[in-house]
């Protein structure tokens, strides 16, 4: 299997966000670049570097409103006097309507969700790389591959058409499913995360081309609180086309196998001509955030079950912390699906 990885992904590097009302230690960090990459050579993989695709993927998720947000805020933010090293919100509106800020304070809190997503010099760039990896891995698909893998960091899966949030500002589960749709009339998302992908879900809410399926922690208690919950089944011509299934916190591998089982069911209902999963791997026992307790064999048995889906399948790297066994659960979940492509 290929891995898709351009080493400007390494330069965003966010400091801080905060937690409980705390500042702490940004966990989103390039290090987890290592962990990645090496996890992926000891599955086997070949490191490729994918190609400048320009803004045109990006933008076809994204809107220009905001692509011009995340390429020019933090020139203008530095022209503030006293203003962070970082661009960080400090106010959100409680409604969006059709009133936009010509500040970049307003701007900053029009399209960024939460404080967890701090925008440097090199961040717009970081992410584009990202989203390109993501774009070449779908290309490899598209031209007969298997599956590939994208080593997209910084994640996306909790990006909106127009809002950054949760580490995430260019969505690249949804712009690769998106790009897959130029050749398959339908593609369905399967997000593994232990976040729900409330970006993911929002930009294709509406949508009935494009399935999402999403496991995750419950988030009456849990990031991002307010999407992610059972009853969230999409709306207009989407409805029926959105599925959720929260899980208890540390529930173990049995559990989440079995909701795989219920996500495996209503993709093959979709009957979808390809497959994006976004792979969080902080689902994991030993994750920073608590997870939901899945082993490191469990992730091998996680990929054996979607791959048995037959699918032509993207995978794109979305959460998963630093932590000893990171690389370890990367190279279970991609040596797990390779052994069932070869069964």
């Amino acid at each position: 299997m290929k891995a898709f990885f351009a080493d400007e992904q390494r330069r965003h590097d966010p400091k801080a966000f905060l937690s409980s009302g705390a500042p702490q230690p940004n966990p989103e960090k390039p290090e987890r670049v290592e962990r990645l990459l090496a996890g992926a050579r000891a599955a086997g993989c070949e490191i490729v570097r994918p190609r400048d695709f320009g803004l045109g993927p990006i933008a076809a998720v994204h809107t220009p409103e905001y692509l011009e947000f995340l390429e020019n805020i933090f020139a203008r933010w530095r022209r503030i006097e006293g203003a962070s090293a970082e661009v960080i919100p400090n106010i959100h509106p409680i409604a969006r309507g059709g009133s936009y800020p010509a500040s970049a304070v307003g701007q900053a809190g029009y399209h960024m969700a939460d404080t967890a997503c701090p925008i440097s010099a090199e961040t717009f760039d970081s992410a584009c790389w990202s989203a390109w990896s993501a774009v070449e891995a779908a290309e490899a698909v598209m031209s007969g591959a298997p599956a590939a893998y994208a080593l997209c960091r910084p994640p996306g899966h909790h990006a909106f058409a127009d809002v950054a949030g949760g580490f995430c500002f260019i969505n690249n589960s949804a712009v690769a499913a998106e790009h897959l749709r130029k050749s398959a009339a339908r593609v369905a998302i399967l997000d593994v995360d232990l976040h729900h992908g409330n970006g993911t879900q929002g930009i294709f809410y509406a949508r009935p081309d494009v399935l999402t399926v999403s496991i995750h922690a419950d988030p009456v208690r849990f990031y991002p609180f307010f999407w992610g919950h059972a009853d969230e089944r999409g709306e207009g011509p989407g409805l029926g086309y959105n599925l959720n299934l929260p899980l208890t916190r540390k529930s173990g591998d049995e559990r989440f196998l079995e909701a795989l089982a219920t996500a495996r069911q209503r993709i093959r209902a979709f009957a979808p001509d390809a497959l994006v999963v976004a792979l969080g791997l902080d689902a994991f026992e030993g994750d920073p955030f608590g997870g939901l307790s899945v082993t490191t064999p469990g992730f091998s048995r996680i990929a054996e079950a979607i791959a048995g889906l037959g699918l032509p399948t993207v995978i794109v790297q979305e959460g998963g912390y630093l932590c000893d066994a990171l690389g370890d659960n990367l190279t279970a979940f991609l040596g797990g699906y390779g052994n069932a492509l070869k069964v």
